[in-house]
Order: C-alpha cells, then structure tokens, then sequence
C-alpha cells in the first residue's frame, strides 16, 4: 500500500492559467483496467476540465494510458469519466459555472489511504495575459526571498 501513496498526478498549466478561487474533492468511477493503470502513475491531466450533464459532472480531458497487461477488455484512454460529489456541491459548482463565467478544471489526481482514486477539482477564472506575467514575477521574487532567507 505503501506505493499508491506516491501516486498524485498533478495539472501544471492550471495554476498557470487560471485562478484558482475554490477546491473540491471528488471520487472517479473508473473500471478496472483504469484503476490498474493510474496505480502506475499512467496519467496526464493535460487541458482537464468539467462540464454537467443533466445535474452530474464529467471529467473531460484526462488521461489514463492503457494498462500494458490488458486484454480486450482494456478501457479507452481518454474518455469521459464521472466524479462522484454532493448534490449541494454539484448545484454550487453548477450555478458558479453558469452566472460568473467560471469554469471547473481538474488540479490532480491521486490515490488516498483507503485506495480509491480521487481527483481534485477547482473552480477557477481565467488569467488574462498580464496577469500571467505579473503571476511569473510574484513566483520569481518570493523564490528569491526564501533563496535569500536559507542563507
């Protein structure tokens, strides 16, 4: 068990591109071929994002490779999959979605301590360009200072 909690398979264009305003986190309902795969680390979230479909959410863009062992019975890589959340919670991220012009993007996925796959999910606004360079300068100068503050 020891190595499933190495597994966290994270989305590093998201906090570049957007901001990142709540944090959720939701089950997956994988098969299992799915779930064999992603225990090897066998995901990429690359332009992972949620949309609703009569009041469920979908995980659109994710990545699982095809388990290397599988037979004819190996799962499709980059299909819709669909997380398991509140209903309060899918009515909120829902109604923010659609009023605010928000989206929901996938931030990670891993596994926790009982073994089930988890994905965390943000609700999230888009940076426009100059946020994105003064994003960048924030990153840069808080670097230095605890660069500077280790010495």
């Amino acid at each position: 068990m020891a190595d499933y909690k190495k597994i966290n398979v994270r989305n590093k264009r998201a906090a570049f591109d957007y901001e990142i305003l709540e944090e959720y986190v939701a089950g997956i309902v994988l098969t299992g071929t799915e779930i064999k795969s992603l225990r090897l680390g066998k995901a990429s979230m690359v332009d992972c994002y949620c949309y609703f479909d009569r009041h469920e959410v979908y995980i659109r863009g994710l990545n699982i490779s095809e388990y290397h062992w599988g037979t004819y019975n190996n799962h499709q890589p980059k299909r819709d999959r669909k997380l398991l959340l509140n209903r309060r919670e899918i009515d909120k991220l829902e109604r923010a979605s659609q009023d605010k012009s928000l989206t929901v993007v996938g931030l990670r996925v891993f596994i926790n301590d009982r073994g089930l796959a988890k994905v965390v999910i943000g609700l999230a606004r888009g940076r426009k360009s100059f946020d994105k360079r003064e994003y960048i300068k924030e990153k840069d100068a808080k670097r230095e200072m605890d660069r500077f503050m280790k010495r």
